[in-house]
């Protein structure tokens, strides 16, 4: 009786413990995020814009049901992340979820606001079909919307929410000038980089003249790939807004490669003794490197014209970057030509390099020739870690600290009239981190690279391969053998207990 009242007892402590909890849970939220990079926490960031609202802020998310495992993942983590941002900002931002492939009506209306639907293939019954998957959202603050097409599995899903409430509730956005005057490309030949700056900033082309007024609104400068001379009275002008704490992003050629004549040259525009003065040198030297880009080459054979890829060194591809907000997420660069550069100034500036060429790189003098079929070696490339990107941080002019951002290559977020070029998707971040970096005091920037990332298995030998997988293999099958040899020995043990009872 005892021990029956005793499991009864616990049995009801338990049903009590579990009532509680439910009820307490229908109040109070608490989530562990284990994550190495927290995607499931909201930054500091997040979380003072959402505090900054005035206005309510209605997300309706539109997503199909019943997605793939592969990326029906999304769904649960844009619900958790909307039941955050609800919690956050004391239910100033609501949201629902809404399945256009249920009605016709749903799905003209997640068209109409502009989130189109994807194709994805669906296993039903050992078969491969394909069916329509909507995967986007809508943020809307009183008449004005924003909208977020597509969720990439993977990407910053923090960013794409913020940024759009952010952009819907600032009036006055910081304005962004954009340099011009000097043959830089126009705001149509750096239109990806424009569609990112526009989320949070006005861009504006500016005029550089010996007499321009730069105005106070402007928060940074950008000057990308001057092809003229920048006389000194503009470089004045240019040192007197530093002087009252403005910042400047700058993509400076010093070396050019012409394919035509297979030549490599070096360039000036002036801006070079500028750079010196202040402790930084940018060689007129052509970086090689052994991780680098392709040339296609045509090749006469016969009657036949025959294209063929080749490396070509003169092309690096950044993989290795400092751990810095402006290059934080980054994993490949690609530069069409570039310099390196080195510093030589005071204390006074804080000079902080960023992106560098590879273990096995070099520095080759202008002017050269290009030779295509040349069969690089090792010993062709004797240097390290030469430094193609860097802040200069301190008192650049003047009395009051500002900051530059300066890239040893003009081209590498130009995309051409109208986006022909389309630019791999690390070289437009890499100019709009700097602008955020240089622009914006909210932190967003930590948010744009903020992504699941895969952490593969690392590298190793094929002997240390073939080992680990014939012990996945063995083991299971080894501990079944063993398991079944401790219990025929644990019977046994049993049949002779037994014996020696009825013996006696």
């Amino acid at each position: 009786m005892i021990r029956s009242a005793k499991i009864s007892s616990t049995i009801i402590l338990v049903v009590v413990i579990v009532i509680i909890l439910n009820i307490l849970s229908e109040n109070y939220s608490f989530r562990i995020d284990l994550t190495g990079s927290k995607e499931y926490t909201l930054s500091k960031a997040t979380r003072n814009i959402l505090k900054s609202l005035d206005k309510p802020v209605t997300i309706t998310a539109y997503f199909s049901k019943d997605l793939p495992a592969n990326i029906g993942n999304i769904y649960g983590n844009l619900k958790d992340m909307l039941i955050e941002y609800s919690n956050r900002s004391d239910g100033m931002v609501v949201y629902k979820f809404v399945n256009p492939n249920e009605k016709d009506a749903l799905e003209q209306e997640a068209v109409k606001n502009g989130i189109q639907p994807i194709m994805i293939n669906v296993r039903e019954k050992d078969q491969v079909k394909q069916q329509k998957a909507y995967m986007g959202a809508v943020v809307s603050m009183g008449d004005e919307k924003e909208k977020i097409p597509f969720f990439q599995p993977g990407a910053a899903m923090e960013y794409a929410l913020s940024t759009a409430i952010k952009k819907l509730s600032v009036i006055d956005k910081p304005v962004i000038a954009l340099i011009q005057g000097h043959g830089e490309p126009s705001i149509n030949d750096i239109s990806q980089v424009y569609t990112e700056l526009s989320v949070l900033y006005k861009v504006q082309a500016l005029t550089l003249t010996d007499t321009t007024i730069i105005p106070e609104k402007i928060r940074t400068i950008a000057i990308i790939r001057p092809v003229d001379t920048i006389r000194a009275a503009q470089l004045q002008i240019l040192d007197k807004y530093l002087a009252r704490g403005g910042n400047i992003f700058l993509a400076l050629n010093r070396v050019e490669g012409n394919f035509t004549n297979a030549r490599g040259t070096s360039v000036s525009v002036g801006m070079e003794e500028w750079l010196r003065k202040k402790g930084v040198t940018i060689a007129d030297n052509f970086i090689v490197d052994s991780n680098c880009g392709v040339v296609t080459l045509q090749q006469q054979q016969g009657n036949f014209t025959m294209s063929t890829q080749m490396q070509f060194p003169y092309l690096p591809v950044i993989h290795k970057f400092a751990a810095n907000p402006v290059t934080k997420g980054l994993e490949s660069v690609s530069l069409q030509f570039a310099s390196p550069i080195t510093f030589a100034g005071d204390s006074s500036i804080k000079f902080i390099p960023i992106a560098f060429s590879s273990d096995k790189s070099g520095s080759l003098r202008t002017p050269l020739y290009f030779d295509v079929q040349k069969q690089w070696q090792l010993s062709d490339f004797p240097m390290s870690g030469l430094v193609v990107a860097c802040i200069l941080e301190g008192k650049l002019s003047g009395n009051m600290n500002s900051r530059i951002v300066l890239v040893s290559d003009g081209d590498f977020a130009v995309s051409g009239p109208k986006g022909g070029n389309q630019l791999p998707r690390d070289n437009v971040s890499l100019l709009v981190n700097s602008v955020d970096f240089l622009s914006d005091d909210t932190g967003l920037i930590d948010l744009r690279t903020k992504e699941v990332t895969s952490r593969p298995i690392k590298e190793m030998q094929d002997s240390t391969r073939a080992l680990l997988k014939w012990l996945n293999f063995l083991t299971p099958i080894i501990l079944i053998i063993i398991y079944g040899l401790m219990r025929m020995q644990m019977n046994r043990n049993k049949r002779v207990k037994r014996m020696e009872v009825n013996y006696e």
